[in-house]
């Protein structure tokens, strides 16, 4: 290999590299990593949904644009965050290392991609008006940007942001139904809102201690600046234990096999040990608590009652 090949080659490896780096940047912006939890519900709700459609299963095109949805909508709603909260996660210890308080993303640059991100989500919704014949994904798309950006302000007014948060994401199974078959809107699909919803609010509310000070400080409202750690603890636990509740009603109504049931023991299990790892006193294992533990069981739960549906242990209706 001659001098240039090598230098080239250093120079392509380089550029990797900065690639790699620039990626990674971006999706801790908008927390990319955090999609995996609610993807699995949205999946279970598509899932449950295509077994009223005439093959029993929905479409490829419906299920690449259900992702697609998915992703854009996320990333609006966390990109819209990161800039409407750029000035107080600047003055907070535990979130001013963030790629725009940083200085590794600006904000022009995070304005651009919330553009992009809102297009994409629209053309997603557009195409099951074009591809599929239904035109309500983009009958709500206008409505669902302004809840998604909405949910920013929410601990502004009120301590109860961590359910307005649930809610807001709770709202993707229940779309992900209406995208694929709304005449069978129901029961199900109240349940998994339900599920979501609780379980997000628990765990932000968990996640939402850290900042306890910081929100006094800044006059912002959530339970545990409300209540303090101890009792905000409490109260993510009832939020776990009716989402447990939840979990079973959904298994008895939609009539899922024992790999459903198998992993709601196993979220059972898994919400105590969560709860177990964070004390009013010992608030270390957090982000654990936070990311590892619930990503883990929401996609676990997602893959167990897909799974159900495909081998055809839930029986279709």
């Amino acid at each position: 290999m001659g001098r240039f090949d090598i230098v080239g080659s250093f120079a392509s490896s380089g550029g990797t590299m900065a690639s790699i780096a620039t990626i990674r940047t971006w999706g801790e912006m908008i927390k990319f990593s955090h999609s995996v939890f609610a993807l699995p519900f949205a999946m279970i709700a598509t899932f449950l949904a295509g077994r009223r459609l005439d093959g029993g299963l929905p479409t490829g095109t419906q299920f690449a644009l259900i992702i697609l949805c998915m992703v854009a909508a996320r990333s609006f709603a966390m990109t819209f965050n990161r800039i409407a909260d750029a000035a107080i996660d600047a003055r907070n210890p535990r979130t001013a290392g963030r790629p725009i308080q940083t200085g590794r993303i600006s904000v022009a640059q995070a304005s651009v991609f919330l553009v992009v991100s809102a297009a994409a989500f629209l053309a997603a919704c557009s195409g099951f008006l074009v591809f599929c014949q239904n035109p309500w994904p983009l009958y709500l798309a206008g409505p669902t940007l302004i809840v998604l950006a909405a949910y920013s302000y929410a601990k502004r007014i009120t301590a109860l942001t961590h359910f307005i948060l649930g809610a807001t994401i709770a709202f993707a199974p229940m779309a992900a139904w209406i995208a694929i078959h709304p005449g069978s809107l129901g029961l199900s699909a109240l349940l998994l809102t339900g599920i979501v919803l609780l379980w997000i609010a628990g765990f932000d509310i968990i996640y939402a201690c850290q900042d306890m000070q910081v929100d006094r400080r800044e006059g912002l409202y959530s339970i545990p600046a409300k209540i303090g750690v101890a009792r905000a603890l409490v109260v993510s636990r009832i939020c776990h234990a009716v989402t447990v509740a939840l979990l079973i009603w959904l298994g008895i109504e939609a009539e899922f096999g024992w790999l459903y049931w198998g992993a709601v023991i196993a979220t059972a299990l898994l919400f105590a040990a969560e709860q177990s790892v964070v004390r009013p006193d010992d608030l270390s294992k957090v982000n654990l608590a936070f990311f590892t533990i619930n990503g883990c069981i929401s996609l676990l739960l997602g893959v167990a009652a897909i799974c159900d549906l495909l081998l055809g242990l839930a029986p279709r209706p």
